[in-house]
């Protein structure tokens, strides 16, 4: 399967970025598309599900376009409904989960097929779900890190994009290797947007593969 140009007649991809929390990926992302280094992307709104999500008052302060719509007491598909009218509202190409603690239905996925990126704490498909880094810190491992991966109706499963790995010091504890793996988010999310932006990449059975000319 063939990338392709998301932004079909448009000057840049527009970004859907949906948080929970503090949304510190999306700073990172938005700083990265402020000072340059992530060229041809703007993020098109801001989504959250909980409304005092600190994501949504740094979306306020940058001047960017966001949304609420809480979902607790409804059901999956009927928020994920509304969220998705709000992406298309935007325009929006490509979805990036940026701290969302919620899975998305299979009719969402399906509306952004091989369109929705997702950052894991972890080097999938090693310790998927919550608290990736105390996980991979109680097994022993040696080296752990962060994967970008399109988002499929498994958890924690679509097709890898980027990983980044460091290794795990002998004078770690969780926190503290979760504080440097999240170093590593930083960066590893904006360049798996723009590998991805770009266009220039074909999935091969489970693999991202860089296209040649």
């Amino acid at each position: 399967m063939s990338g392709g140009k998301l932004n079909a007649g448009r000057d840049a991809v527009r970004l859907g970025v949906l948080l929970s929390g503090r949304g510190s990926n999306f700073q990172a992302i938005a700083e990265s598309i402020r000072a340059g280094q992530l060229k041809g992307v703007d993020i098109a709104v801001v989504i959250s599900n909980v409304a005092e999500a600190g994501g949504l008052k740094v979306a306020r302060e940058l001047g960017l376009p966001h949304e609420v719509f809480v979902s607790k007491g409804r059901t999956r598909a009927a928020h994920d409904a509304d969220v998705l009218v709000c992406l298309r509202a935007h325009r929006v190409d490509l979805v990036c989960l940026a701290g969302y603690m919620r899975l998305l239905s299979p009719e969402f996925v399906a509306a952004f097929p091989n369109r929705i990126l997702n950052i894991h704490p972890a080097l999938l498909p090693a310790f998927p779900g919550l608290d990736a880094q105390t996980q991979a810190f109680d097994y022993g491992v040696k080296v752990a890190g962060c994967t970008v991966h399109f988002v499929d109706e498994h958890l924690d499963h679509g097709t890898i994009v980027l990983q980044r790995a460091i290794p795990v010091l002998d004078s770690d504890d969780a926190h503290s290797l979760a504080e440097r793996i999240l170093v590593e988010e930083h960066i590893a999310y904006s360049e798996a947007i723009r590998r991805v932006a770009s266009g220039e990449y074909e999935i091969q059975g489970r693999r991202f593969v860089k296209r040649t000319a």
